[in-house]
């Protein structure tokens, strides 16, 4: 599981890097980018987690997000890891824009030929976050994870499910209701087979509706823009809203007039998302 580093850039005093292992859970070379605050050179750092959204890379995030000038404000670093295995030569792997190559959808398959290499779920919670821990100085009682689109229904679904790894949880523009929406349909059919009570353990709105401490838990941050292409037909963010309401999850939904749903809309709403998650996860004890 050695690192290779690919590049590194002094960014607002801290560095932005870019890294490539060798994934024993996914059976391939994965890439992912890491953004070190200042205050890393003294010492741990809170780390959030940002997943990313379809066809998307490790890169995306780091180069068109501009986080990094908050992020080192705030001594916190930023992980991003790509968004799904690559070079398998699958069959159908590279054949559409929503699924396979760029679509891991962070869930773990169980149909063949996926389920031996598309579990981004358990290398987002379990591969990754270990290799990081180990590897740089960041605290692992003080991470929180985010993300966009299909990173922003990864980021919830991981979040809401492992309050023991994540602290903190935000969403740009979330595939919020991934069974009731052709992009999830698509994805859960393929990777999870028919049985659509499989698909549960990865709709942020069941998990949301189901949480009998919802009380107890952080509260979620969510934008979506109301300009947003995808928004009536993929993303769902009333189901997100009912279901909370239903469990009492604390839900913090803005709707923003005229952002559609891409980076331009990202980098508006950047630095309300990281004060959020330095407000929760707080300072070293």
């Amino acid at each position: 599981m050695a690192l290779e580093l690919l590049g590194k850039h002094a960014c607002f005093g801290g560095e932005q890097r870019f890294y490539q292992h060798d994934s024993v859970l996914l059976g391939c070379r994965m890439r992912f980018s890491l953004y070190l605050p200042p205050a890393a050179a003294h010492g741990k750092v809170a780390a959030l987690t940002y997943l990313a959204g379809l066809t998307c890379t490790e890169e995306t995030f780091a180069i068109k997000a501009g986080a990094q000038r908050v992020a080192a404000e705030l001594g916190i670093a930023l992980l991003g890891p790509d968004t799904s295995p690559r070079g398998l030569d699958l069959p159908g792997e590279d054949d559409d824009w929503d699924f396979g190559s760029g679509a891991g959808f962070y869930i773990d398959a169980t149909r063949p030929p996926w389920r031996d290499h598309y579990r981004m779920y358990s290398y987002i919670t379990g591969e990754l976050r270990e290799l990081a821990l180990t590897s740089f100085p960041l605290d692992s009682s003080r991470q929180g994870i985010f993300g966009h689109s299909m990173g922003g229904h990864g980021a919830l679904t991981i979040g809401l499910k492992h309050p023991d790894l994540y602290g903190s949880i935000s969403a740009f523009a979330p595939i919020c209701a991934p069974s009731l929406c052709p992009w999830g349909q698509k994805a859960f059919a393929n990777y999870l087979g028919d049985n659509r009570s499989s698909w549960d353990a990865y709709d942020a709105s069941v998990i949301a509706s189901n949480l009998v401490d919802g009380p107890e838990r952080s509260r979620l941050l969510v934008d979506q823009g109301e300009a947003d292409q995808f928004l009536d037909l993929q993303l769902y963010p009333e189901s997100l809203e009912a279901a909370c309401r239903q469990s009492g999850l604390g839900l913090t939904l803005r709707r923003h007039a005229g952002y559609d749903h891409g980076y331009y809309f990202i980098a508006s709403f950047i630095e309300d998302h990281l004060r959020h998650h330095a407000e929760i996860l707080g300072q070293p004890e």
